[in-house]
């Protein structure tokens, strides 16, 4: 744990580590409130970790526990905690700051995938090209691509997942729902877009 110097500084390491926290939410693609589900806490609960406020963020035992509600490390927090602390400052065309020279923010590689049968109709029908950014985390009811163990892909739409399984809808005419074990799964990436004929 952290010694700081006053509470100036704990409170300033807790904002920036909420920030962070609420960055890996974010990119995960889940509200505060879907992120509190996971582990049985409010969405205002959820909110005062991010707005670090709440003193136990700095324990190593909660951040596992907040981080694993976003299928991520502590590991992965701490990586983000030096992104937040950057001292950049975005602009609203989304290009970022720094001195005189601009960066652009890196653009996540979306893959596509062309559904060869009806399993998901209505939302999309065969011929139908799902777009999906691998790194980005589906939210409920989105569509998503689900990579298993052994490569094969699925498109499916996305309901909820835990540490044990994924759930998701598809897989024929009424979108039964389908129970995924985790260890079968690479990867469950966000489908941004549905290209039609």
């Amino acid at each position: 744990m952290a010694r700081f110097n006053s509470d100036e500084d704990a409170g300033a390491e807790g904002r920036t580590l909420g920030e962070a926290l609420g960055a890996l939410r974010r990119e995960r693609g889940l509200s505060q409130a879907e992120a509190g589900q996971r582990i049985g806490m409010t969405s205002q609960g959820w909110g005062l970790y991010e707005a670090g406020k709440r003193p136990g963020l700095f324990r190593p035992d909660v951040q596992r526990r907040l981080t694993g509600a976003l299928d991520a490390t502590p590991e992965d927090l701490a990586l983000l905690v030096g992104v937040v602390a950057a001292p950049t400052r975005s602009l609203s065309d989304g290009l970022q700051a720094r001195g005189r020279a601009f960066e652009t923010p890196p653009i996540a590689a979306r893959r596509q995938l062309q559904l060869s049968t009806d399993e998901l109709a209505p939302w999309a029908a065969a011929g139908t090209v799902l777009e999906y950014v691998p790194d980005r985390w589906p939210r409920r009811d989105q569509g998503c691509v689900v990579e298993m163990d052994d490569g094969t892909l699925r498109a499916r739409l996305y309901v909820r997942s835990d540490e044990a399984e994924l759930v998701v809808r598809g897989a024929g005419a009424l979108l039964t729902i389908e129970r995924i074990p985790r260890v079968r799964v690479r990867m469950a990436a966000a489908v941004v877009a549905r290209l039609d004929d």
